[in-house]
């Protein structure tokens, strides 16, 4: 029941997923779009590369924002050629698999963001998909940004809608589309890092309610595993916006630093929250495993006080079934019932001792 509640109550909190925004159209197999803006408001026309940069090279405070999605070393060339691109920051670009990071090229920074999104599930299993990760990679330059996507999700439509909404601080130029990247793939982290939180509360319950039999460990090292995945895109990204926030630079923006800095504190923020999932994950899965110890060690002594009633009769029934022709009491009357009845004296005598310490 409360799981069916955190599904339908967490989408009103989320972004709303663009669909307006096509990963290919008619500017090339993977340029998505190519907008010159001026002072903060966009200006028609611009179809390709080509014409948008030089079209915002002849007009006072402007710059060409190009978005692509996996571009092929082939697709990105020409690109990489008009803007002078360093070729090392093209091959990771291109190939992508980069650890979060900003490097300097001259009059170019490089900076590479892993992207997050939640994957809804019903209930967790040892298999589940938890966090979905994709790159995403920006150019920026005095005149441009150029942002290369990898990954299904991450869609920069609706941030760049939203900066067309703000002149102001579009007009600050590259760095702000910049900074506006930085902050909605650390917002999205905020966005998963709650979502998770809700699937360590759901094991934490399970594992502590009284009906754990179903409880499979594989769940919770998947929820380790994902919560992991979760931590390589946050943590690396520390240093990057610390630089970004602090060390000046003709390429960001003065007015701009103190908006990554904030950025940073949100970073900060969630990645302690991480940190902090990472070691509750550990103390649930010792839990776990300490209540399956206790659990095998009660079998394990059950087992062993009936092993240790069953043996007085397998003991007495042992000796008497030797076939000897002189045994006690053999030809006795009485001998076969005193021999039933102290076997089951005995037997009574060591299940209540057994009821007595709690083995039974």
């Amino acid at each position: 029941m409360l799981r069916k509640l955190h599904h339908e109550v967490r989408p009103a909190h989320r972004r709303a997923v663009d669909l307006s925004h096509p990963a290919r159209s008619p500017l090339g197999s993977a340029v998505v779009k190519c907008i010159v803006y001026q002072d903060g408001e966009r200006r028609p026309g611009a179809a390709t590369p080509g014409a948008a940069i030089e079209q915002a090279r002849t007009v006072d405070n402007g710059f060409v924002w190009i978005g692509l999605h996996e571009p092929t070393e082939a697709e990105f060339a020409d690109l990489a050629d008009l803007f002078d691109l360093h070729p090392l920051a093209v091959e990771d670009a291109v190939h992508a698999h980069q650890r979060p990071k900003v490097e300097r090229y001259g009059d170019v920074l490089f900076s590479v963001f892993k992207t997050v999104r939640y994957v809804e599930h019903e209930e967790l299993t040892a298999t589940s998909e938890v966090v979905d990760t994709g790159e995403l990679m920006v150019f920026t330059g005095t005149d441009f940004v150029i942002t290369i996507r990898h990954g299904a999700h991450g869609s920069l439509g609706p941030l760049r809608e939203a900066l067309e909404q703000a002149p102001d601080q579009l007009a600050k130029g590259p760095s702000a589309v910049l900074h506006a990247i930085a902050d909605h793939v650390v917002d999205d982290y905020l966005l998963v890092a709650d979502a998770v939180q809700s699937d360590i509360d759901t094991a934490e319950t399970a594992v502590f309610s009284e009906d754990r039999d179903h409880i499979d460990v594989g769940q919770i090292y998947q929820l380790k595993r994902e919560i992991l995945e979760l931590k390589r895109a946050v943590s690396p990204l520390d240093r990057p916006l610390q630089t970004l926030a602090t060390a000046p630079s003709a390429l960001v923006d003065s007015d701009i630093r103190p908006y990554f800095r904030d950025v940073t504190d949100h970073l900060t923020h969630v990645a302690e929250q991480i940190c902090a999932f990472d070691a509750l994950i550990d103390s649930i899965l010792q839990a776990h495993l300490a209540q399956v110890s206790i659990a095998q060690n009660e079998d394990m002594r059950k087992i062993s006080a009936w092993v240790a009633i069953i043996a007085v009769p397998t003991m007495v029934c042992g000796i008497y079934g030797m076939n000897f022709d002189y045994m006690p009491e053999l030809h006795w009357t009485y001998g076969y019932p005193l021999a039933l009845g102290a076997i089951a004296v005995a037997c009574l005598a060591l299940h209540r001792g057994f009821r007595r310490v709690g083995w039974l």
